[in-house]
């Protein structure tokens, strides 16, 4: 990484601003993204380029350019599930390399697991200070997200093969978010709901832990 590459920061709170403004300050294209337009607003007097935008959405991160960036800084570590739907999402259009800010040990090896090349906790690394060594460096079985969300590789049920999630209509009747199929070893996080599902499909799914017990 350096001068020279493109960065994407996801997240303008104190730290994600902080990253931003310092790769900018020294001479970085930088694309900075919140879903809240105020804290964009108030970015935009230090980072020129800043979009109000839903990063856990892929077509949002396609129609930002995003496969283009070189790397990613996904600074929302307070939105966990957030957090794990942008890292999953920019490792399937093709990021070379994703960062995501952790607000706990446990948060950094979830992170880790479903693709961030790298994690970092604040209180161990700030803002200006990975900006400054971007610049000078050359599923699964049940995880607890928080107290209240859980991810959980699920394989397709025998009910649900030939059906389509349009048709099952899996959040409404169980509370459950696909988040992503894998398929002859492959992940997609970019999902078809009218496809239908196929019994070598697996479904990594996040719901509240209540609710996938009564699943299983």
């Amino acid at each position: 990484m350096s001068i020279h590459d493109s960065y994407a920061v996801f997240g303008l709170g104190r730290y994600g601003h902080a990253v931003a403004k310092e790769l900018v300050r020294n001479g970085a294209e930088v694309l900075a993204v919140d879903i809240d337009e105020d804290l964009v607003n108030n970015a935009i007097a230090d980072i020129p380029y800043c979009k109000c935008a839903d990063v856990t959405d892929i077509e949002v991160l396609r129609q930002l350019g995003i496969a283009s960036i070189d790397t990613v800084i996904i600074a929302m570590a307070t939105h966990l599930e957030a957090s794990v739907m942008a890292v999953m999402l920019c490792k399937e259009i093709g990021v070379k390399t994703v960062i995501a800010k952790c607000s706990s040990e446990m948060n950094c090896r979830i992170l880790s697991k479903v693709g961030a090349d790298r994690t970092v906790l604040p209180e161990n690394e700030s803002g200006i200070r990975l900006a400054k060594n971007l610049l000078s460096s050359g599923f699964v079985d049940i995880m607890d997200l928080s107290t209240d969300v859980s991810m959980i590789e699920l394989e397709v049920r025998p009910e649900w093969v030939g059906k389509n999630l349009i048709e099952l209509n899996l959040r409404q009747k169980h509370g459950i978010n696909i988040v992503a199929v894998i398929q002859n070893e492959n992940v997609r996080a970019n999902i078809d709901p009218a496809k239908p599902l196929e019994r070598s499909m697996r479904l990594i799914v996040i719901a509240n832990p209540e609710k996938l017990k009564k699943l299983k």
